[in-house]
């Protein structure tokens, strides 16, 4: 597979990160098919995408005029057999890999043999399910970050299968569509960045699910200590809470550790209510205008209003 005779990808999972990537890969010329087992999931994936675009527009950082191309080139489906036309695939479905595995073998039967399989994953290992993918040389771990257009940084991972021709399309890929490629030698649970950023998350889930202080007050210290325009709830809430519980919950029961069970039922709680996130516009804040987004949060002016 050459990059230059790529051009059509294939989404699956139209939630928080697959609208990302799907629009990623629209606004540099390719054509999407955004698919997802229903209607409603498809249907709030392109809105998203809508909103991800109209708020880029009022950034002044993409034309007006350019939006309706890039939607033509979106094509939300519910219908697997869209996988017949694509070259590249780009899995965003739960973090399970008996899941991820079983979506994998269904889309083999579908795709041309030159298809080329990714998997999104966060937390997982793509060896994890290479054999489900049916052609294990053809797959390898692309792991975005959101926003997929600020935080342009991608992970290609290899499984001990992928072959090199893989990877170095993947690479082209990756800066094709504006995308700095972070290759890594061998599979590592978390990447680069995420190995570092997990250990972040999970303190910080543990210091609010213990009763150490509110979720707030871990954002603040974050955010009032290192500068950053937001605090690890705030990254939770971009990641889908969804997402987070589902990590949380399999590495406890992996692992057998009462700490990140903890963790999981106190996502849970938030998951349980439909607050998600972003995605859902609340989890631990609300949306589009998050209070750790307004003056005076950090030095928590806004708890004495």
């Amino acid at each position: 597979m050459r990059i230059e005779d790529l051009r059509t990808v294939l989404v699956i999972g139209a939630g928080t990160m697959g609208s990302q990537i799907g629009l990623q890969c629209a606004m540099h010329g390719f054509n999407v098919h955004l698919y997802d087992i229903s209607a409603e999931s498809v249907e709030n994936g392109m809105r998203t995408i809508e909103g991800y675009l109209d708020g880029l527009i009022a950034q002044g950082v993409f034309p007006k005029e350019h939006k309706p191309v890039v939607l033509e080139r979106i094509h939300p489906m519910t219908d697997a057999a869209a996988a017949a036309q694509a070259d590249l695939v780009s899995e965003s479905v739960p973090e399970d890999p008996a899941l991820k595995g079983k979506v994998f073998a269904q889309f083999h039967q579908l795709c041309p043999a030159h298809t080329i399989f990714t998997t999104n994953t966060s937390s997982l290992l793509p060896s994890m399910y290479a054999e489900a993918t049916g052609r294990p040389d053809r797959f390898a771990a692309l792991h975005f970050h959101g926003y997929v257009w600020v935080s342009n940084v991608v992970d290609i991972m290899p499984h001990p299968g992928t072959s090199e021709e893989t990877l170095d399309t993947l690479e082209a890929f990756a800066r094709r569509i504006g995308q700095i490629p972070i290759r890594l030698g061998k599979e590592h649970y978390g990447y680069v960045l995420n190995s570092m950023l997990n250990a972040l998350l999970r303190t910080a889930t543990s210091l609010a699910a213990n009763e150490v202080t509110s979720f707030e007050n871990v954002d603040r210290a974050w955010m009032g200590v290192m500068k950053a325009p937001m605090g690890p709830f705030g990254i939770l809430d971009q990641v889908g809470l969804e997402t987070a519980y589902h990590i949380n919950q399999y590495w406890a029961t992996t692992l057998n550790d009462p700490e990140l069970q903890k963790n999981a039922d106190y996502l849970k709680a938030y998951v349980d209510r439909g607050l998600l996130g972003i995605k859902t516009g609340r989890g631990f804040y609300t949306y589009p205008n998050p209070k750790f987004m307004m003056p005076g949060f950090v030095e928590g002016d806004l708890d004495k209003e």
